[in-house]
């Protein structure tokens, strides 16, 4: 029998965390994937979720075969958040159209955005128009994207949440330059969740942005756990430390996507992830346990020194 999204939500609440006592692929299955729970309603979600900015190809088979593929496994592997946005180009229908082949959509906990300057009918369109490419009547999360117009939008987010159609609301920055406004708005709105970039080369967030959001009761969404694409080249040379399978970890983006998860205030990191083996080896880090403070110091002091 198929589960509905709010069905098969309510069934990974009740599921609990799940911490798998290694990584191997004995303990790989989705029951034992590490789940945070959501602040504003107790809800949990697998950690590792599926960032799409790299989904918008065109309709041609050999362009769609793989992330069809990486989203088929993904979804095997128990994960469900899937951040996408209308700025991705053909991003939204291109996803639409797997979820619809894979026969997955009411499964998925589905996150888009809006980015308009002249909200109310504008985002209105906007947001209908996500929901007939997405394929879903409604929404688990919508996001101001970048904060572009989030003055005039946010009302309308909030319309479409009070009628239900949309669960979770929040705002999101991949850019360092925002975070002061970016501060004020947390300070100043009500907001589910808030999205910005974090890791080992990119840590200021944690000096403001995430403990604001812990003591406002926000869920984070870590994007570019990665940093901004040096990282590897930073690491790429270097073995990877034997007290790393102290905490379940057995290759360089598990090791960063870890990092980032174990800050107290992350709730789910969304790496774009466009082929099954990428899928694969992420996903191993929602797996074991999350580094303690005396492991991340040592992950940033290892990486200080590199």
């Amino acid at each position: 029998m198929k589960l509905s999204r709010r069905q098969f939500n309510k069934a990974a609440l009740a599921a609990g965390t799940g911490f798998a006592l290694g990584a191997g692929a004995s303990h790989a299955g989705p029951e034992h994937l590490i789940r945070k729970a959501i602040p504003s309603s107790g809800e949990k979600i697998p950690v590792v979720g599926l960032g799409t900015n790299r989904y918008g190809v065109g309709a041609g088979a050999d362009e769609r075969a793989p992330l069809q593929a990486a989203l088929a496994r993904f979804r095997e592997l128990g994960g469900t958040v899937i951040d996408t946005a209308p700025m991705y180009r053909s991003s939204e229908s291109v996803l639409g159209d797997l979820m619809r082949a894979l026969d997955i959509t009411e499964d998925m906990f589905i996150a888009t955005k809006t980015d308009l300057e002249n909200a109310g009918d504008a985002t209105n369109g906007q947001m209908r128009e996500s929901s007939e490419k997405l394929g879903t009547p409604d929404f688990d999360l919508m996001q101001v994207h970048n904060l572009r117009g989030w003055q005039k939008a946010l009302p309308v987010l909030r319309e479409w949440q009070q009628e239900g159609r949309i669960r979770y609301i929040g705002i999101t920055t991949s850019n360092e330059s925002q975070y002061a406004e970016f501060e004020k708005v947390m300070r100043a709105e009500d907001l589910d969740f808030i999205q910005v970039n974090y890791s080992l080369e990119q840590q200021t967030a944690a000096e403001r942005l995430l403990p604001l959001a812990a003591d406002r009761g926000m869920a984070v969404i870590i994007n570019r756990g990665f940093g901004g694409g040096r990282i590897f080249e930073r690491v790429g040379n270097e073995a990877l430390p034997e007290w790393a399978q102290a905490f379940d970890c057995h290759s360089w983006a598990q090791f960063l996507l870890k990092y980032a998860l174990s800050h107290p205030a992350a709730t789910v990191a969304i790496p774009g992830m466009t082929k099954v083996r990428h899928v694969e080896d992420n996903m191993m880090a929602a797996h074991g346990r999350l580094p303690d403070a005396s492991e991340r110091a040592r992950m940033e002091a290892f990486y200080g020194s590199l």
